[in-house]
């Protein structure tokens, strides 16, 4: 029943973004103002990103890094880009992992609203953050819990687990962490990587991750993808082009998640935990390398 409850918010959040799509690009090609970006090249890149995105490696840095050297996307709308083509692919994960991993309720809906209030409350406190700060602080933190990690894998340190829900004090850990990782996302850090390494240091199955990881950014991106189409700042045609192919990146992934051993699962958590911590610790070396990049973030 519940999984059912929460199927028809994602369907219906969903479908709300389509709506206010379609409506945006019917105004811009009336008005003249539809994209020239092109579509195939974006449709493949937006695939490919969400096929990775799907099995845990964030999908704005691959996709940010593609636009950028092949000058696909103009910089100005990216931000408002990148969360409109994330809506139907996060909402596609859900659909695929909330009735597919059999995560406790309890746990799977609280640690939803802890993302869905961490954003909330970033989005009006963003400005006061240090993200060169943040981004050093998360790089440093994931590598030692990848160290953890491979520590566990080895044989040489306890950690990990079965479980599929939180209860006590582990539970006020997990909602206080998402609700961190909520808030980290207004200044782009994405929310995959620490909530996959969180639920797993707090003893859960690696498995279970998914359903809540993918559940709360669905939640989060329909409100955020819609504040940007109701401004205009966004390239509607990128947008639809990956609106259309990432939800089939999405879709070979998970068969691919669903099949994997164990094992093979945590191997797969402890890469991406590595390969998260070198991509803050890359965003902050090259901010600190560009002094006019970080008087502008500093800015906003």
């Amino acid at each position: 029943m519940l999984v059912d409850i929460l199927r028809l918010v994602f369907i219906a959040g969903g479908l709300v973004f389509i709506f206010m799509l379609v409506q945006a690009c019917w105004r811009k090609k009336q008005s003249g103002s539809f994209e020239t970006t092109p579509f195939w090249p974006v449709a493949l890149i937006g695939g490919v990103a969400n096929f990775l995105d799907t099995l845990g490696v964030g999908s704005f840095a691959v996709k940010t890094a593609c636009y950028k050297q092949f000058k696909l996307i103009d910089d100005r709308v990216l931000p408002g880009t990148l969360n409109g083509q994330c809506v139907l692919p996060t909402v596609t994960q859900s659909l695929i992992f909330v009735g597919a991993v059999a995560v406790d309720p309890l746990t799977l809906i609280c640690m939803m609203m802890a993302a869905a209030a961490g954003a909330a409350w970033g989005a009006r406190h963003v400005a006061s953050f240090d993200r060169q700060t943040i981004r050093l602080v998360m790089a440093i933190s994931l590598l030692v819990v990848a160290g953890l990690i491979f520590a566990g894998l080895l044989g040489l340190f306890p950690v990990g687990g079965d479980a599929m829900g939180l209860s006590g004090y582990k539970l006020a850990i997990a909602l206080l962490g998402n609700f961190i990782f909520g808030v980290l996302m207004n200044v782009g850090i994405g929310l995959f990587a620490p909530c996959m390494t969180l639920v797993y240091l707090l003893g859960m199955n690696p498995l279970a991750a998914f359903p809540i990881m993918m559940g709360s950014t669905a939640v989060l991106s329909v409100f955020s993808a819609g504040t940007f189409i109701r401004k205009g700042a966004f390239d509607a045609k990128a947008v639809l082009a990956v609106a259309i192919f990432g939800p089939i990146g999405v879709v070979l992934a998970a068969m691919l998640v669903k099949s994997m051993d164990m094992e093979m699962l945590k191997w797969l958590v402890a890469f991406i935990v590595i390969y998260t911590s070198w991509t803050m610790y890359a965003s902050w070396r090259a901010v600190r390398r560009s002094p006019v990049q970080l008087t502008v973030e500093s800015a906003g």
